[in-house]
């Protein structure tokens, strides 16, 4: 792996706000200054590694189902049938991606962005056609977009009549973005789609989820967190709404994107080459490591801790529900940029890379993304 520096194509800016890039100039969060290279052996052992630990997890989501660990997820009681039915129900799930450190030679599972994970647009679009003008002879590990749209046309079995509402928040252009390029696919694979904010989401007399203009939610994908909706007044409703609404991500994604998920990993896979020592509200003895909320988002309230003092920490409003410590293991450094490897899952299956890069050693919301390309 090297990051290569390169000059960005004429005009570049127009280019990718003419395919939906929406946010690329904010905090520079997308350049083309530099662009990281692989060679084909590389991209091969990153895919393995994806294949293997979208196995694991979905191992520990069978685990904490049987044992009924829902206590330890800190998810609610209420709520632990309606994700038992999710998962031995095989709910669809469209896509999640697994954020990995990569040096080169071992490559380890730094978390599971499973439920709402974004930097979708620019990994499956945007550096693609940034490709075909920087060089077409060379391979992009990418076929996010193809694998999207052929997922969601399997998945058509599984929709309840009616359209598939695509939904997120009213003040997030990221998260917009992202789920009207979803609608585009779904609309690619010839599913009837329609558009909501979850903040005009209700429910009429007899207990059903509508739209503001009253018509019926029987299929919703949501970019909006399963812990954030099981803490909503209308929450009680969802268990008893399973026959009439399906949620996409389906609802035993909230096991898989909780932090708890690294502890598990590591109690059930301790041998594993690709998974960390990690602990809940304890260091386990480590000298080095990552301390994260439960629930963190974005890196927020993450500490980073090297021998016992805290060398790099972000605020947040996280932290209440615990934390899990995890070893930390650093990045490669290319001259104070540090690369996360964002390796998207498409219907439970490897597709396609993504990186970001950081001054620091926390990877937040503004780091930048960069494209990739191998030989």
């Amino acid at each position: 792996m090297q990051r290569i520096p390169i000059t960005p194509r004429p005009n570049w800016t127009q280019k990718i706000a003419d395919q939906g890039f929406l946010f690329y100039d904010i905090d520079s969060y997308y350049n083309e200054s530099a662009a990281y290279a692989f060679t084909a052996a590389e991209i091969d052992v990153i895919e393995k590694a994806t294949s293997e630990l979208q196995r694991m997890c979905l191992e520990v989501v069978d685990h904490v189902v049987n044992k009924k660990l829902y206590k330890e997820f800190h998810i609610q009681p209420a709520f632990a049938d309606f994700i038992e039915w999710s998962w031995k129900n095989d709910n669809p799930s469209f896509y999640g991606r697994f954020d990995l450190a990569y040096n080169g030679t071992d490559i380890k599972m730094l978390e599971f962005n499973a439920d709402t994970p974004t930097s979708l647009l620019e990994a499956s679009v945007i550096q693609w056609y940034w490709l075909q003008e920087f060089d077409p002879m060379y391979d992009q590990f990418n076929s996010i977009h193809e694998k999207l749209v052929a997922h969601m046309q399997a998945c058509k079995q599984w929709l309840y009549n009616g359209p598939l509402y695509f939904a997120c928040i009213k003040d997030s252009v990221e998260d917009y973005m992202t789920v009207k390029y979803l609608e585009d696919c779904a609309f690619q694979a010839d599913i009837l789609t329609g558009f909501t904010y979850m903040e005009d989401i209700g429910v009429d007399d007899p207990g059903h989820f509508h739209t503001a203009a009253g018509q019926p939610l029987t299929n919703v994908f949501k970019l909006y967190p399963w812990e954030w909706l099981f803490n909503e007044e209308f929450s009680s409703y969802l268990p008893h709404n399973m026959d009439h609404t399906l949620w996409i991500e389906p609802p035993y994604k909230a096991i898989l994107s909780n932090k708890m998920l690294l502890v598990y990993l590591h109690e059930l896979f301790p041998d594993s080459p690709y998974i960390l020592p990690a602990y809940f509200n304890k260091d386990g003895g480590m000298r080095h490591y990552v301390k994260k909320p439960v629930y963190s988002r974005e890196g927020a309230n993450v500490s980073i801790v090297w021998n016992g003092r805290t060398i790099e920490e972000q605020g947040g409003d996280y932290g209440s529900e615990g934390f899990v410590y995890q070893e930390y293991f650093e990045l490669p450094d290319f001259k104070h940029n540090k690369p996360v490897l964002g390796s998207w899952i498409i219907g439970g299956m490897p597709a396609g890379m993504g990186i970001r890069e950081s001054s620091g050693l926390i990877t937040g919301n503004g780091s930048r993304f960069c494209p990739h390309y191998f030989i």
